[in-house]
């Protein structure tokens, strides 16, 4: 199987990445050259900006592909450009789409691949479910052979999966664990989360690659474990030998304190979602998520805490979170005196 991918080195990607030269793939990537040290040895690397159509169409004049999959677009320009650039070149055409697509509030938390998808509160989410209606309709009207995979919070070794971090990522609320600060919860903590490691996601995508079964098809691809946000933050302070020191706020409260995190938590970790992987197993026969997150954690912080440069003090957040703690106890403390 001759495969191209549009990326190939982000969380998602970069398991996939590792794993198909393993499955016999032959395997280019389109990339701009940033992160080559995530290239397995035996990965072609196309090095071009995937913006640039009239260069990636030079590049690629002379290719046909079995598989090319999307890992970073987020609005329909990007998939107008892929669909003339692929049309005729491949006979799988995979988009990394967004479980947060599906519908908020949710009418039951139980979700499978025919949840609607509807997301008032996110950007991101609506734009993703465009993008999903623009290539079904390329599949319906041009016989483009499109699958759509939904992926929930999957995480690897670069990052560890938070529902409230600054812009820098991680690491800051890593530090503030480790060192007995206080971290936010959004509620009360009790609403439950599917966390999915990189290399289980892998597994279900190359089962999918080149799958007559899969081509206009929608499969969300997550874990079967579900834990509480609680649970999340006590596992990840357990791998750091602390207890973690937990202070809940309200969602709506999160949201108005900084407007940007509320397509985050209102329009996705907020609610409590169970995912129904029927589907994908259905169609990777065998496919089973094994990486409990308890494990994968441990995996991700001994990686994270042994790379400098994936640990960046955060300042601007840590005196937000200090600010918004302040702000939200001293609160509660009135609310006593009434």
């Amino acid at each position: 199987m001759k495969a191209l991918f549009i990326g190939g080195t982000g969380t998602i990607s970069t398991a996939i990445t590792a794993l198909a030269p393993q499955c016999d793939i032959e395997l280019y990537l389109i990339n701009r050259g940033n992160k080559m040290d995530l290239v397995p040895e035996g990965v072609k690397v196309i090095q071009a900006d995937i913006n640039n159509e009239a260069d990636i169409k030079d590049k690629l004049k002379n290719m046909t592909f079995d598989v090319v999959a999307q890992f970073i677009a987020f609005d329909t320009d990007a998939l107008e450009r892929d669909f003339r650039l692929f049309e005729g070149k491949t006979k799988q055409y995979i988009f990394i789409s967004s479980a947060s697509a599906y519908q908020k509030p949710l009418a039951s938390p139980y979700i499978t691949e025919s949840t609607p998808l509807s997301n008032p509160y996110w950007e991101y989410s609506r734009k993703k479910i465009a993008c999903e209606e623009y290539l079904m309709k390329q599949y319906r009207e041009n016989g483009f052979p499109v699958t759509i995979v939904r992926p929930s919070h999957t995480y690897g070794d670069f990052s560890v999966p938070l529902a409230i971090h600054g812009k820098n990522g991680s690491y800051s609320v890593i530090d503030r664990i480790r060192n007995g600060k206080k971290v936010i919860i959004h509620g009360d903590g009790s609403s439950l989360w599917t966390l999915t490691h990189n290399t289980d996601f892998a597994k279900a995508f190359v089962g999918l690659m080149g799958n007559v079964h899969a081509i206009g098809d929608t499969v969300h691809i997550t874990s079967d474990e579900s834990l509480t946000w609680n649970q999340i933050y006590e596992i990840i302070g357990s791998a750091l030998g602390v207890k973690p020191n937990i202070v809940h706020i309200p969602s709506e409260t999160l949201a108005k304190a900084d407007p940007e995190l509320s397509g985050g938590l209102l329009g996705d970790k907020t609610h409590t979602v169970i995912f129904d992987n029927t589907k994908i197993k259905r169609l990777v026969p065998g496919f089973q998520a094994t990486v409990r997150f308890d494990q994968g954690i441990r995996k991700t912080l001994a990686y994270i805490l042994s790379h400098e440069e994936l640990q960046s003090p955060d300042p601007e957040f840590d005196t937000w979170t200090d600010r918004m703690i302040q702000l939200y106890e001293e609160y509660e403390a009135k609310l006593s005196e009434i």
